[in-house]
């Protein structure tokens, strides 16, 4: 499912999976067809984490008005998901954005493919000082999570925010290193995720995760600037329904993911469950494929 306010630290955070998931890509040659899908006696199952999100209701009785039955699979962990879907024992999942399963796939030697968007969580950046980056003034201080993930999706909000410059206009790997000095207007200041909140008094603004930002009491209204949906450095982080490689020109895997996105008592209760925050996006596959296989190159160019 999206990665709501609560769980989207906790997926970023838990993006390392080597260990976790040792032993998980065996059977994936094992897994049944994915031919009559969708009856009573042959359910498409969806690994989600948090079933119990209404909206989810909403999906499975759309789903059913259009003759389908989905049969959702609840997950405690975000690393569980991606090793039964790998297993067989999942036809979809949807939980994930495109970093996460680009880890996945990378560190498990697995060959999962997104085949359809669901919504975006921006990250934000706050400031109890300013009211717009435009005010922030020239040689500023910002704060930013330190964290591998976090780190790089921050500078590309900044950079979309006009507040500084990215070598090569940066990408999921960027780091503080390849700021442009020349060409920004602010510095920048990495700090541990937790502590940035805290850091707000004593510097311009800081990039906040929503789970710190909420125990820090900002609200909405201190926002002022977060991921570009329409930028493509965002396309990374959009949350997806994912299949197996030799599933991913299902029919009827592709009318579950229209049902998703078309039906407006899922994508309403999506932002509500959020807090307001997501943002629910329509991308197409082979767009978030190939972003797909450029985060896994990447990674494996980092080691």
């Amino acid at each position: 499912m999206p990665i709501t306010r609560k769980r989207i630290a906790a997926a970023i955070s838990g993006i390392a999976l080597v260990g976790l998931l040792a032993g998980c890509g065996a059977g994936a040659g094992d897994a049944p067809a994915a031919e009559d899908k969708g009856t009573e006696a042959n359910p498409v199952k969806i690994g989600v984490v948090g079933a119990s999100d209404p909206y989810w209701d909403d999906y499975v009785d759309a789903a059913a008005d259009e003759g389908i039955t989905v049969e959702l699979v609840d997950f405690a962990e975000y690393t569980q998901p991606n090793p039964a879907l790998t297993a067989g024992e999942l036809d979809l999942n949807q939980f994930q954005h495109i970093v996460y399963l680009a880890q996945y796939n990378e560190e498990a030697g697995e060959d999962l493919q997104p085949i359809g968007s669901t919504a975006i969580y921006p990250l934000p950046l706050y400031s109890t000082q300013y009211d717009s980056v435009e005010d922030i003034p020239d040689g500023a201080e910002i704060a930013i999570p330190n964290d591998e993930s976090n780190q790089a999706r921050a500078l590309l909000v900044l950079q979309s925010a006009g507040l500084i410059e990215l070598e090569g206009g940066g990408d999921s790997f960027s780091t503080p290193d390849d700021i442009i000095a020349d060409d920004s207007r602010v510095t920048v200041t990495p700090l541990a995720a937790d502590l940035t909140a805290t850091s707000l008094p004593d510097v311009a603004a800081a990039i906040i995760n929503n789970d710190f930002a909420t125990k820090a009491g900002l609200s909405a209204d201190d926002v002022i600037a977060q991921d570009d949906p329409n930028d493509p450095n965002a396309l990374p982080y959009v949350n997806v329904f994912a299949a197996r490689s030799a599933d991913a020109d299902n029919e009827t895997y592709a009318k579950l993911v229209e049902i998703y996105q078309d039906t407006k008592a899922v994508t309403d209760g999506v932002v509500d469950n959020s807090g307001g925050t997501a943002v629910m996006v329509k991308i197409p596959a082979e767009d978030l494929v190939s972003s797909l296989e450029t985060v896994q190159t990447g990674i494996a160019e980092q080691g």
